[in-house]
């Protein structure tokens, strides 16, 4: 079943008095629409996103994709309309025909998980509609016109949230006959009930953690409660140089009379690099991960199970801050490979160049390196997540 996220990011969060659209706000290091987009993505739930944002603000994204991204769950940008219903309208429009189930989500909430998208999606998935929602705590007051108050049965009351997911058909043509009708409706859960006459609200045990940033109060506070978890990982492998061998280092095939000798494609710089992940991780090595007696990964890409690892990293909800691998080879020289390498690291561990580092050395003529018999690498890595 199809299934996209449209992220409302088109407000300007005058509330938050930061003087910029708050979700390009920087917390704990990161954007909230960037930590939005992470979770989003981390999900796994979606066939792509489409992010509704103010013409003013597509620059920014651009930059936001460069510095924070890439976000691949990102496939397309809608123009924001002067309320949020025309917003998430202009949003949905911008989906694929053949789209399913849609869940709206305000860019505003970073900490949405995949539990609550999840319960959303599969009551939309059977209901028609699945809204997050909390049950109300506080004791609630109804003051009518004329001053009198009535309390109202808390047990009753439930507080509404985001994401909110529907049929997308029936929220598509809820949009359009609301815009017809200049109905104007704080969120979407309402405009589909003025329509169809009931949604289906859904809760979930971490509810309560899916936090809406909305005033300055709210962002200083979450300044103070961010800790950054830092975790360094350490890599080393070592190939023996062969005859009728290509020889392959960070993804690029270099002209040599002999390449490296292993089970895949023996790129023993990738080879440092993942152990240094999974090292992070604290999830072994490669010999653990990839067995060199599997018949899987004979003669196997290593660019690609750099990819498996790094899918490891994204589903522990980390991200890498840096890179650094040291090549020792005597022979061949390396520097005129350098940038392409570089630029393969950089794509395969999602991090802009400048967070990249690749050198190569030589023994002089020492050990098993100097004597040409193979090649060795090293790599450290610095992965991280921000908590709450």
């Amino acid at each position: 079943m199809s299934c996209w996220a449209v992220i409302v990011a088109a407000g300007r969060g005058s509330r938050a008095g930061l003087g910029v659209n708050k979700v390009f706000y920087t917390v704990g290091g990161r954007s909230v629409l960037g930590r939005c987009l992470d979770a989003v993505q981390r999900s796994g739930c979606f066939d792509g996103a489409v992010v509704v944002l103010s013409p003013e603000d597509e620059e920014r994204f651009a930059g936001l994709q460069r510095s924070e991204g890439p976000f691949d769950i990102v496939k397309g940008t809608a123009t924001g309309g002067e309320t949020r219903r025309d917003s998430v309208r202009n949003g949905l429009l911008a989906l694929p025909e053949d789209t399913e189930v849609v869940a709206i989500h305000d860019a505003a909430r970073p900490f949405v998980s995949k539990v609550i998208i999840n319960a959303t999606l599969d009551s939309a998935r059977a209901y028609g509609s699945g809204v997050i929602s909390t049950p109300v705590v506080d004791t609630v007051k109804l003051l009518g016109a004329d001053g009198r108050v009535t309390s109202l049965d808390r047990s009753a009351l439930r507080a509404v949230q985001t994401p909110q997911s529907f049929d997308y058909k029936r929220i598509l043509q809820a949009h359009i006959r609301a815009r017809e009708d200049r109905l104007e409706v704080t969120d979407d859960a309402m405009l589909f009930e003025h329509y169809y006459g009931n949604v289906r609200l859904v809760t979930t045990d971490d509810a309560g953690e899916n936090i809406k940033l909305t005033t300055k109060k709210d962002f200083e506070a979450l300044d103070k409660t961010c800790i950054p978890d830092f975790r360094v990982g350490q890599g080393y492998d070592a190939h023996r140089l062969a005859q009728g061998r290509r020889l392959v280092l960070c993804g690029v095939e270099i002209d040599h009379n002999r390449g490296l000798d292993g089970h895949s494609d023996a790129d023993v710089a990738v080879h440092a690099l993942m152990d240094a992940l999974l090292g992070a991780l604290g999830l072994g090595d490669i010999g653990r991960h990839f067995p060199d007696n599997d018949p899987r990964y004979e003669g196997a890409d290593s660019m690609k199970l750099l990819e498996a690892v790094m899918a490891m990293v994204a589903e522990r909800g980390y991200r890498v801050g840096n890179a650094d691998v040291t090549i020792v080879a005597q022979r061949p020289k390396l520097a005129g490979y350098m940038a392409k390498m570089r630029e393969n690291i950089a794509r395969g561990l999602s991090i802009c160049e400048d967070r990249v580092n690749v050198k190569a050395t030589t023994t002089e003529r020492m050990g098993f390196e100097g004597e040409e018999l193979g090649i060795s690498a090293q790599a450290t890595v610095l992965i991280y997540q921000m908590t709450l």
